[in-house]
């Protein structure tokens, strides 16, 4: 017989593990740190420009952060923030080093999302985020899927269940609910609308007093910050079934998305979603609150019936949104839900396996140009960055050899690099008002 209490034991177990790992993984304070990057990597990797240009800019401009020099050599290395006091500073053949960046819109937000478990979806945001990072942008990862992988990836073991996309949701019922109770019904009569009344049980939670920025904690990287999640996230979709019952007019598909619009525009310039491997509550609101839909797929053909079964499922849902009418409240976003792009990618793709090739030739048949051109290649490296909660980003071309790790780093460079300019596109294509 084998009941909760065994299970119970067994994830005690487990937990030791992962602080072990953990412990192996990180600093010894058990805390993820990010490491310096030497002088080649920023000069031709991050700013891309040659390398002893680069050098005579930091000999000729004393001003300049000049890194660290390494015990054994001539390296230099430096941390992000130098990387950006470097960037804002310079210009090479006078050209600015910031990234294009248009004013008066706010960030591009991009949820990637697909129901099969192991397509990538964490592995993406990982890597796009770190990208987009060294890219000089300010981004915000937000953690949708409670089996927290990214989280963990990022850095934030210890989360409770109130500072994830679950809380952000119960205090949108709370305000939203207050909002209806003291809106006038008619302007003749004078009637308010009958009470929506919470129980105590969420009412009495203090997440109604939390400001917009208490969701969001810092992660080692300084231009990146999350919305982490925890096993206990899971909750929130039977929470939120209770919730729809105690106030039925609550759009609660839009929780997030109002969240988001509280926010400054100029916070942040990018803001990734980690979609759980279903659609539910959790993963309607990363779809409504997103621009731009990335769907990544292994390359095999379970992968593709699933993403095929995902996004039949997903337009039926988005029909069902449609149903509530252009004057329901959903914040700045409109009903019914339109995408500034669609885009699938390919992800663990082997150039040299004769039925991935196929694959990739049938995805194409099929959704034309929506899918990228640079699939996500699975090398060694890769497969070591997961296996350590890192992205090839952060790996130290040191522990590998430098070729390896390059081919690495260039799949997700070149699959960055296009999703940067779908990006790029949707904010050309976002209103301001947006």
């Amino acid at each position: 017989m084998f009941g909760h209490k065994d299970l119970l034991s067994l994830r005690d177990n487990s937990l030791r593990m992962q602080g072990w790992i953990r412990q192996q993984t990180f600093s010894p304070a058990n805390e993820k740190m990010l490491r310096r990057f030497s002088s080649w990597e920023v000069a031709e990797l991050i700013f891309k420009v040659n390398q002893n240009t680069f050098r005579g800019r930091l000999a000729s401009e004393p001003g300049l952060p000049s890194g660290e020099i390494e015990a054994e050599g001539r390296q230099r290395w430096f941390s992000l923030e130098e990387v950006n006091e470097l960037r804002r500073k310079m210009k090479i053949n006078r050209k600015s080093l910031l990234p294009h960046r248009p004013k008066g819109k706010r960030a591009v937000r991009a949820a990637i999302a697909n129901f099969k478990g192991g397509a990538g979806k964490s592995t993406v945001a990982l890597h796009f985020a770190h990208a987009a990072a060294l890219d000089g942008y300010r981004v915000l990862v937000v953690d949708f899927d409670p089996q927290a992988t990214l989280s963990h990836s990022m850095g934030l073991s210890d989360v409770s269940e109130e500072h994830t996309v679950w809380g952000i949701m119960a205090r949108d019922l709370i305000h939203e609910t207050d909002r209806m109770n003291a809106r006038v019904a008619g302007a003749e009569s004078g009637r308010r609308i009958a009470p929506r009344r919470l129980p105590a049980s969420i009412s009495g939670t203090g997440l109604g007093d939390l400001r917009v920025s208490d969701f969001i904690k810092p992660t080692c990287w300084p231009t990146i910050d999350i919305v982490p999640s925890c096993a206990n996230a899971a909750f929130v979709e039977f929470a939120s079934a209770q919730y729809r019952h105690l106030n039925p007019d609550w759009s609660f598909f839009a929780a997030v998305s109002r969240w988001l619009d509280a926010l400054p525009d100029d916070t942040y310039d990018m803001v990734i979603f980690d979609c759980p491997p279903a659609i539910g509550y959790q993963s309607m609101n990363a779809v409504f609150a997103a621009d731009v839909l990335y769907v990544p797929s292994g390359p095999g053909y379970w992968e593709y019936d699933s993403t095929t079964s995902f996004i039949g499922q997903l337009s039926e849902a988005l029909a069902d949104l449609a149903d509530f009418g252009p004057g329901f409240p959903v914040g700045k976003m409109k009903l019914p839900k339109e995408f500034l792009d669609v885009r699938f990618l390919l992800t663990r793709y082997e150039p040299g396996n004769e039925l991935h090739r196929a694959m990739r030739d049938a995805f194409g048949k099929v959704f034309g140009e929506r899918l990228t051109q640079h699939p996500i290649e699975h090398t060694r490296a890769v497969e070591q960055s997961g296996r350590f909660l890192s992205s090839v980003y952060e790996i130290d071309y040191r522990d590998m050899t430098r070729e390896t790790w390059r081919r690495a780093r260039a799949t997700f460079d070149k699959s960055y690099e296009e999703f940067r300019t779908h990006i790029h596109a949707a904010w050309d294509k976002m209103e301001d008002d947006q």
